[in-house]
């Protein structure tokens, strides 16, 4: 029986990597009637209309107690699509404030607007996503939490004559990971308002790799590496649920990346960290 040489990759979703295929990767393929239509996106913003790019006033705000006085006239000048563009994603950047203000995360949500306005589309990484990332898969509170059944299954075949992990033993960790919680950012209150929960709410696709592992005879302790990606961008079954639709920060975000007078691009955004597991004999 032979062991496992390290490093491997012992885990990959079936969701792949760098995935454009996806409805959330899609930009600038709806027109206006359609979104009014379909999914009701009528109110929008607060300080510009995207449709007709007219600046609102008070009297267009529909949460305002003069909203209608001037019955569909709006009072507002007209706008170039830059300056419309300007408004709706300084306006993004305040509605965001209710899910981002604690936290030491709070700011990245600011950086990936600015990717989201600028990059065209271009990958994401930042090393407080990666910390993020590591103290996700440190704290997760899920009883079924991948790190702690692999720990579990680890430390079940381990091989302490041999000092390895016998090889055939492989599919029988990757099956264990399969049934296991994987991260993502859902905690029902915390992850809502420190930022994680715009900047990634799940995560699309995720690979586990063993770089190495050391037993001995009172132990062993592995060194796992953690890649997860997600997508920066809106679907449309995103847009018609109440926890997104609600909220203008959400209806700004679809209307800038799905409008096909807008269209901009969304993202991959990119996490990794490395860990160690450890048992004892």
């Amino acid at each position: 029986m032979s062991n496992a040489l390290f490093p491997l990759t012992i885990f990959t979703t079936q969701r792949r990597f760098n995935d454009f295929s996806t409805d959330d990767m899609r930009y600038g393929d709806i027109p206006e009637d359609r979104l009014r239509r379909e999914f009701g996106l009528n109110n929008i913003s607060n300080v510009v209309d995207p449709y007709t790019l007219t600046r609102l006033t008070t009297f267009d705000n529909p949460q305002s107690r003069f909203a209608g006085a001037y019955g569909s006239i709006h009072r507002g000048d007209k706008l170039s699509v830059q300056q419309g563009t300007q408004l709706l994603f300084e306006e993004m950047q305040v509605t965001s404030l209710p899910f981002s203000f604690v936290g030491p995360h709070r700011y990245l949500i600011n950086q990936m607007l600015r990717n989201f306005r600028f990059s065209r589309g271009l990958d994401f990484h930042n090393p407080q996503l990666d910390r993020a990332y590591r103290n996700k898969l440190h704290s997760d509170y899920a009883a079924k939490k991948t790190t702690s059944i692999m720990q579990e299954t680890i430390g079940l075949f381990i091989d302490y004559t041999s000092k390895g992990f016998p090889h055939e033993r492989l599919e029988s960790l990757t099956s264990a990971i399969k049934l296991s919680i994987l991260p993502k950012s859902d905690s029902l209150i915390l992850d809502k308002i420190n930022g994680m929960g715009i900047t990634f709410h799940d995560f699309y696709a995720t690979r586990i790799e063993i770089l190495g592992l050391d037993v001995n005879d009172h132990g062993w302790k592995a060194s796992v590496r953690f890649t997860g990606q997600d997508h920066f961008g809106l679907d449309v079954g995103d847009i018609r649920k109440r926890k997104f639709n609600q909220f203008q920060f959400f209806r700004i975000w679809f209307v800038l990346q799905r409008l096909d007078k807008f269209g901009f691009r969304p993202f991959l955004t990119n996490m990794e960290a490395v860990i160690d597991i450890e048992g004892k004999r």
